[in-house]
């Protein structure tokens, strides 16, 4: 008998929400379960990028997401400093979102995301999509609530136990299908004997997350979102009275014996005034696992990949790991998608991780060839023109390294599902430049955003599941009519607007519900059904 309960979600964090909020937008009932009983205090990632701010916006927490984080006016400034008390070496500049926004909208080419990014942090971001699933009937969210093991699974539902953190108790969950955003130690990945490949303890830090309004101390230089050095980083989490310092630590350092009072201060090269609201040692992994899921069971976020923070793919890769699950786990428990998609959540986000793996791992290659100028530059706050003299090289040196770490748009933007078994693809993919976006509408490819005419995102326009958009008048009745027959859903957007050729590359664009190009072409193929069939996990 298959089981009234759709999807059970495990893990409460930005995944497991954003999962359940898609899964809901598509009309499916999910039970969330989540071991702790409120969401985060530790604060686990500072930017949630455009690509992830689209995917919000749809969802209709954009804006609410912009008013708990940075202030839309504040910069994205990255400056490398000796310290606090001592002297800036270089500083990368960065437009605030408003400023973004602005340029997104006057340059409409097709080469930015719709949405600027956002300084976030998690501790933030995470009580507002509380918030969302609470309020929505569609999610049963049980916080306090441990996912503890998978009973059995069959060709129609996993069984699952769950434990009520506080009393003990446990009970058993038969689902249609399981979903493991459960991070880094992740039980239901576990439960399946999926292996992580990659390395771990790659590098360690000690974090020191702390309350100050000693801005004379923490914005010496103005508004800065990162202060960094050779030993480490100080994040801006709001501003304005939350911070968080990593501090890197090196061969011979014991945390053990570390005093969080005394790390900041040496990191800030003088005293100042602060209350300590969290202090850790942590290391830092780069690892894919070997598969995203088995049968009905999938992963997704920290349980699929784990990253260095360089860069901020973590959070934002899981992101999309649950835009594309939702609409995977929705055809299939909507009955025109076949088992087919969760294979191909396995191939397309699991490639995707380990694009984003091997740009943190460039970007951490990059911090050490800047420690390195630190290293070689002698003292550095030295007074004096020999100190002048050696403060400009360095400087000097650090911008000739530049600073793609925040500036990888192809990164961003640009992968693609190449090796995807529901996607229609072409000989001969071009490779994708991780510093900079070409847009492109190559299958697999994310649909290239623009505002029409309107001032509406071309990406707001696209139906709930399949969207067919058109640049040209064309006669669209016999793919409807073999969609229909599928009962495969599907939106006709006509644009009429050829211009766009130049930017779109086609006349027929034919995107999923995750926004990728699942086809193009500048007709119909004849063999429709092949075509459907294909993206919908059947061939």
């Amino acid at each position: 008998m298959i089981p009234e309960l759709p999807v059970l979600i495990a893990g409460g964090g930005p995944v497991g929400m954003t999962l359940a909020l898609e899964l809901a937008r598509f009309g499916v009932r999910s039970v969330l379960v989540e071991r702790n009983p409120t969401t985060t205090a530790h604060p686990k990632m500072d930017l949630t990028n455009g690509r992830s701010m689209e995917l919000y916006s749809r969802l209709g927490l954009a804006e609410k997401l912009r008013d708990v984080g940075v202030p839309r006016d504040n910069c994205f400034d990255i400056s490398w400093v000796t310290s606090l008390a001592g002297h800036e070496l270089h500083r990368f500049a960065y437009p605030s979102a408003n400023q973004v926004k602005d340029h997104i909208k006057a340059r409409n080419d097709g080469s930015q995301a719709s949405e600027a990014g956002l300084r976030v942090s998690q501790i933030v971001i995470e009580p507002v999509l509380k918030t969302a699933i609470d309020a929505n009937p569609l999610i049963d969210v049980r916080f306090g609530t441990a996912f503890e093991r998978i009973v059995s699974q069959d060709q129609d539902s996993v069984t699952s136990v769950v434990r009520d953190a506080l009393t003990g108790a446990e009970t058993e969950i038969r689902s249609q299908y399981l979903a493991g955003c459960d991070g880094g130690g992740s039980t239901v990945r576990r439960n399946l004997g999926i292996k992580t490949d990659g390395d771990y303890n790659v590098a360690s830090a000690y974090m020191v997350h702390f309350h100050s309004t000693d801005l004379p101390v923490l914005q010496r230089w103005g508004v800065t979102w990162h202060y960094q050095s050779a030993t480490g980083t100080l994040i801006a989490q709001n501003d304005k009275d939350t911070w968080t310092l990593q501090r890197w630590l090196f061969p011979g350092m014991d945390p053990a014996t570390m005093r969080p009072e005394d790390v900041l201060e040496e990191w800030a090269g003088q005293e100042f005034d602060y209350k300590i609201l969290q202090a850790n040692p942590w290391s830092a992994h780069f690892v894919v696992a070997s598969s995203y899921g088995t049968g009905r069971v999938a992963i997704a976020g920290d349980a699929a990949h784990q990253f260095i923070p360089t860069g901020g793919y973590g959070m934002n890769s899981g992101i999309a790991d649950a835009i594309g699950l939702a609409w995977m786990l929705a055809a299939s428990l909507e009955g025109w998608g076949a088992p087919r998609l969760l294979e191909a959540h396995d191939r397309e986000r699991r490639h995707t991780a380990w694009w984003h793996l091997e740009a943190s791992r460039r970007h951490m290659g990059v911090r050490g060839a800047i420690g390195q100028i630190y290293a070689e530059a002698g003292d550095l706050d030295a007074a004096g023109l020999d100190g002048d003299a050696r403060r400009h090289t360095a400087g000097e040196q650090i911008a000739a390294i530049g600073n793609a770490e925040n500036e990888s748009w192809g990164v961003e933007l640009g992968y693609r599902y190449d090796d995807s078994p529901v996607i229609i693809s072409e000989p001969g993919a071009p490779a994708v430049n991780p510093l900079t976006y070409q847009p492109s509408t190559w299958p697999g490819a994310r649909l290239p955003h623009v505002f029409l005419e309107d001032g509406i995102s071309l990406h707001a326009k696209l139906g709930r599941y399949f969207t067919l958009v058109t640049l040209t008048e064309t006669d669209t009745a016999a793919l409807e009519k073999a969609a229909k027959w599928l009962w495969i859903p599907l939106n006709i957007l006509q644009l009429n607007r050829p211009d766009l050729r130049g930017i779109y590359e086609r006349n027929l664009l034919l995107v999923r519900p995750d926004q990728h190009v699942a086809w193009r072409g500048d007709a119909l193929p004849t063999d429709l059904k092949t075509l459907l069939e294909k993206i919908t996990g059947h061939a």
